[in-house]
């Protein structure tokens, strides 16, 4: 994929190639990674693309697909509400997993997206551009110094919109340590969505046992026999 930028301060036009390989032609993904030109004559524009979405907060450069309790009319989207009002996070609209990934409920219908692509469906979510201090907070409620997610890659495409160019974010996995079990738990079938339905039964962090650790719920869960 090629495009031009001009440079209008010399007239000279600007060829960048951005190729990978890997992937067939139609699915060819920008890295997640960019450059910046100094062109005085756009100096002036205050917005900025990444993988395509439109970066209105230039502090807000991690784009993080939610698909679980961090989305909005659940339970913990008051942490993200909390960040757009400082300006930590800006939402960017209702994105597509790529490829298919195990999304399952563990103990007390929290939701667990899988790190297993090629296996369970298409996964439906919200997009988010947050600032460093955003993930900061968001790695902390996802417990990811603790062993309980982990944030990796993943690729998505706006919802509806399929024929775009996908575009690289980062999403909340679970941790690998238990991440079979997991799947192996819920009969190795998974859902698209994490809605109303598949959240009913969800308790809050605060309302569960206190004597008993993330880790210690989730390993009673995958010790505990199928409904």
């Amino acid at each position: 994929m090629a495009f031009q930028i001009p440079n209008q301060s010399n007239g000279i036009l600007l060829l960048i190639e951005l190729h990978t390989p890997s992937l067939p032609d139609n699915l060819q993904i920008l890295s997640t990674s960019f450059c910046s030109f100094d062109f005085p004559s756009l100096s002036s524009q205050p917005n900025t693309t990444r993988m395509g979405v439109e970066l209105e907060n230039s502090n807000c450069t991690n784009l993080v697909f939610t698909y679980g309790t961090l989305k909005r009319g659940f339970a913990n989207q008051v942490l993200l509400q909390d960040l757009m009002r400082t300006g930590d996070a800006v939402f960017k609209g209702t994105y597509r997993t790529l490829q298919k990934y195990p999304l399952v409920c563990g103990p007390y219908r929290v939701p667990f997206l899988l790190n297993m692509a090629g296996s369970g469906l298409r996964v439906t979510g919200e997009l988010y551009a947050v600032s460093a201090r955003g993930l900061d907070r968001l790695d902390e409620l996802e417990g990811t110094s603790r062993g309980h997610y982990e944030r990796r890659p993943i690729h998505l495409t706006p919802a509806g919109e399929e024929e775009l160019l996908p575009c690289a974010a980062q999403a909340y996995y679970a941790h690998k340590s238990y991440e079979e079990e997991m799947w192996k738990r819920n009969g190795r079938k998974g859902f698209g969505v994490y809605s109303e339905e598949e959240a009913k039964g969800y308790v809050k962090r605060k309302d569960r046992p206190q004597n008993l650790s993330f880790l210690d719920h989730i390993r009673i869960f995958i010790s505990s026999p199928s409904d």
